[in-house]
């Protein structure tokens, strides 16, 4: 959602969740997740959250907020963004002091742009980010200034409900003209694309299969066992053995970006799949289980089970070696794909984010974040370059 700061007191908006636990729960909150109802990518259950709906209204639902009172922040889509934007809600709901080396490391210190002027950071957590957009820090341990809650679905969900009014922020793995069925223009026009991070999106083989020798495959070749044209491990240098071939769930912003970046077209057929997973961790779970898998899904995900395999494209190895020559990690690999956080652009905040939204995502594009959030979940850091450009993206601060 956007609205301006002044919005931020009013009566509750369009975007209602029926909160449970209400502020007093705040503590629980820390890396709550709501569900859209549809098939989930969380790697475990997450409770719903109920969206608006035409059922009577009661009293508690309609009442006005404490005076200064912003709304929750809410969030909802992709699995793979799902491990930085929960982790991040997490962080910010527990709004720990600086003291807490769990949350801090052992030497914060410059980490965060702008703490250098202030010396040893001397303000909680989320009051921190918090007050660069105005809030005032509430100074207490698990009560934000204002709270956090990320839904978890998958790319099409996250983009559906933030064009719907439904939550503040779309979280999507793959590019909402493509969830959506949208011109750039049209992007551009109604949403502002804020980038946390990369994922080298890569291609993982079950261990057996590993373990036999295929440690690398060509991009024709892994087009072509998707597309049904190669089906036993025989034909490319492995056992005889059948390819047991997994895919993501179509509207998976991972499903979205491997059509588009290895078979050229987000609408490309894909008639070699034998089973469609909506969630990266149930993926992982099918290949785990599974001889002669193969499937792609986020790199936060893969392990000694799931083991991510070299791929050769136009003469290019690229490796899942973060120290080889050309490793998957690198922007040049072809699968590299960004990871979004989707705001709408509405009359009352023209530039398309408002001062929640602005606070949280700032939050993810500072050094600290991203070595916290992004890096530490196994995903590519923004170069700083980048990191300047999506800040500029956000209103000015306080």
């Amino acid at each position: 959602m956007a609205r301006d700061s002044k919005q931020l007191t009013e009566s509750v908006s369009r975007r209602k969740f029926l909160v449970a636990s209400g502020a007093a729960g705040l503590a629980g909150l820390a890396g709550c997740s709501g569900s859209s109802g549809s098939e989930t990518d969380a790697a475990t259950d997450a409770p719903e959250t109920e969206a608006e709906t035409d059922a009577p209204e009661t009293e508690e639902e309609t009442a006005k907020p404490e005076d200064n009172e912003p709304e929750m922040l809410t969030a909802e889509g992709s699995s793979t963004v799902y491990p930085i934007a929960n982790k991040g809600s997490s962080y910010w709901n527990s709004n720990a002091p600086p003291s807490d080396g769990e949350y801090w490391g052992s030497s914060s210190e410059g980490t965060v742009p702008g703490w250098s002027e202030l010396g040893e950071p001397d303000m909680r957590l989320a009051d921190y980010f918090a007050s660069l957009y105005g809030f005032e820090p509430t100074e207490t341990q698990a009560n934000p200034p204002f709270a956090t809650s990320i839904g978890l679905s998958h790319s099409g969900t996250g983009c559906k409900s933030v064009r719907d009014g439904l939550v503040d922020i779309g979280n999507s793995s793959g590019p909402i003209t493509a969830e959506l069925g949208i011109s750039e223009a049209e992007r551009d026009e109604k949403y502002v694309d804020h980038v946390v991070g990369r994922d080298g999106q890569p291609v993982v083989v079950s261990k057996d299969i590993f373990d036999a020798g295929v440690t690398e495959l060509t991009g024709e070749e892994v087009k072509k066992i998707y597309q049904d044209e190669i089906t036993n491990w025989k034909d490319v240098g492995g056992p005889d053995k059948e390819i047991y071939v997994v895919g993501r769930a179509e509207g998976s912003g991972t499903d979205t970006s491997f059509r588009l970046n290895m078979l050229g077209d987000a609408d490309a057929s894909m008639e070699g799949v034998d089973t469609r997973k909506g969630q990266n961790q149930q993926v992982k779970t099918v290949v785990q289980q599974n001889e002669g898998a193969i499937a792609y899904m986020a790199l936060a995900f893969t392990g000694p089970q799931v083991k991510p395999i070299g791929i050769e494209f136009e003469g290019t190895l690229f490796e899942p070696d973060k120290d080889a020559e050309n490793t998957i990690f690198d922007s040049a690999y072809p699968l590299n794909r960004d990871l979004h956080q989707y705001t709408t652009i509405t009359d009352g905040t023209p530039n398309g984010t408002d001062k929640r939204e602005a606070a949280f995502i700032n939050m993810f594009l500072t050094t600290f974040g991203q070595e916290l959030f992004v890096e530490a979940n196994n995903y590519i850091p923004l170069p700083t370059k980048d990191l300047e450009a999506e800040k500029a993206k956000l209103p000015d601060q306080a």
